[in-house]
């Protein structure tokens, strides 16, 4: 392995150390709170050291979504891709694509769209924003084949599936950060999985019944 070839390793090391660091300290402070000094001392790194990775506190917290992302990216490519299987079943694949995503690092999915309703992505590099609009366009396209899958087959009304592919997303999206509101304030325990089977459900169902 040459040097150019080694600090590359390195500089990818540091930025998963720091990354690592971050996500402790959303968990602990939250975004809001957490400051970039927070993090410096939770990665055992100067301050100044940060920013040679990252530009701003946006930028760093933004490029914690990219994993999440990408594994939903794969979760979605395997559903659009089952076999021998009835429209119904790719249906309750696509619903349980979404839940895995949310087991697989809630506290970071609840920062993604947090993130995504504020004005922290005008603050981030054009790099990290094209990124995550690729696989958020990704993530829309492969619902949208799903949920076109199923129109051909007559288990859906034949709506425009962009919209539905939105309105799905923003329904998965509300669930999840309204869950969380009533966690913080009545302290109750996770509804996520229980909720978006029954937003789903409604969803489904208010397609099929147009056909009848």
């Amino acid at each position: 392995m040459g040097i150019p070839q080694r600090k590359e390793r390195e500089k990818d090391r540091r930025r998963q150390q720091i990354m690592i660091a971050t996500r402790r300290v959303v968990l602990e402070k939250g975004y809001s709170f957490a400051t970039m000094e927070d993090i410096a001392r939770e990665a055992e790194l100067s301050a100044g050291t940060l920013y040679l990775y990252f530009k701003n506190k946006e930028e760093l917290y933004a490029s914690l979504s990219i994993r999440i992302l990408q594994y939903l990216v794969i979760r979605l490519e395997h559903v659009s891709k089952e076999a021998n299987t009835s429209a119904e079943e790719r249906l309750e694949s696509l619903k349980n694509a979404l839940l895995d995503v949310y087991d697989f690092d809630a506290p970071i999915l609840i920062n993604m769209f947090t993130l995504q309703s504020s004005e922290t992505l005008h603050h981030i590099s054009l790099e990290l924003l094209t990124e995550i609009k690729d696989l958020a366009r990704n993530i829309l396209c492969k619902i949208v084949q799903i949920l076109e899958g199923s129109m051909k087959e007559d288990a859906l009304s034949d709506y425009h599936p962009i919209a539905l592919a939105d309105i799905l997303w923003g329904t998965f999206s509300g669930v999840v950060l309204r869950e969380e509101v009533k966690k913080v304030v009545n302290g109750n325990e996770d509804f996520v999985g229980k909720n978006l089977d029954l937003a789903f459900d409604i969803f489904i169902r208010g397609l099929q019944a147009r056909q009848n």
